[in-house]
């Protein structure tokens, strides 16, 4: 697990674009896993700029998004569809029939989950995961006590993410308390993951994530078995950190490293 700790959420964002801009350069044809929340909303925000300057084209990239709510529909404003929609696919060059994020709305959901994997496999499997984390460890919608080793498959919510998305609904609004999400196995045979956390309310999050036992009590620690996982925080999210001089050392020598042999 490489650590980069840096400043700010801008710093961070930027850095987790430049990721993305860098691979999709080098294969066009990009298998893109992607995520919702307002993490990385500036990231989305960097690659629209990328495009925009004419240093990234989407054209040949395929996306696969990593949950969504079950019992809304794509159109719905909370839906995790409309939010990539108008978050990014709105405004780059990308083939939305190559898009594909869980259907909410499936009459056999479990039947929704198997197709989604059987799409990703065909696809030759995920080239870079984008993650973010939530304040009990959770990855997508994968919450604590979910298997390490799990599917694609429809999760029930835990009570702590239902009040943290509240805010999105309206007092009167219908509410999911499920989701299809990607499960961690599959999150795992990415072959890149690249997990972003700001602000302090994830640092201790971070901290079991990175320094904590790996643990279905923090999902997100799985992410000590990945062999390429990126995780990207700022100084706020890196706040209980045991040895953040000693990551930061270490990020310092790689990318020495990386600009002497152009990586």
């Amino acid at each position: 697990m490489k650590i980069v700790i840096l400043k700010n959420s801008d710093e961070v964002a930027a850095y987790g674009a430049d990721i993305f801009v860098r691979f999709i350069s080098k294969k066009p044809a990009a298998v893109l896993g992607l995520a919702t929340g307002s993490t990385p909303v500036a990231l989305y925000k960097q690659l629209i700029s990328a495009y925009e300057q004419n240093r990234v084209s989407f054209k040949a990239v395929s996306t696969f998004n990593l949950d969504e709510y079950l019992g809304i529909a794509a159109e719905h404003p909370q839906s995790y569809r409309y939010f990539m929609n108008h978050q990014l696919f709105n405004h780059i060059d990308i083939d939305k029939q190559n898009t594909q994020v869980p259907q909410g709305d499936a009459e056999d959901p479990f039947a929704a989950c198997e197709r989604y994997e059987s799409a990703i496999k065909k696809k030759g499997g995920i080239d870079i995961q984008l993650l973010g984390i939530g304040r009990n460890g959770h990855i997508g919608f994968n919450e604590p006590s979910s298997s390490l080793m799990s599917r694609t498959r429809v999760k029930t919510l835990t009570r702590a993410t239902i009040d943290d998305n509240a805010r999105f609904f309206s007092a009167d609004e219908y509410q999911p308390h499920l989701s299809l999400t990607m499960g961690i196995g599959t999150i795992l045979e990415s072959k890149k993951v690249v997990l972003l956390a700001t602000g302090e309310s994830k640092a201790d999050a971070v901290k079991a994530m990175v320094e904590g036992p790996l643990t279905a009590s923090c999902p997100a620690s799985a992410l000590q078995m990945h062999q390429d996982a990126v995780v990207i925080v700022d100084d706020a999210a890196a706040s209980k950190l045991l040895d953040v001089d000693f990551y930061k050392h270490i990020e310092m020598e790689n990318r020495k490293l990386n600009e002497r042999f152009d990586r």
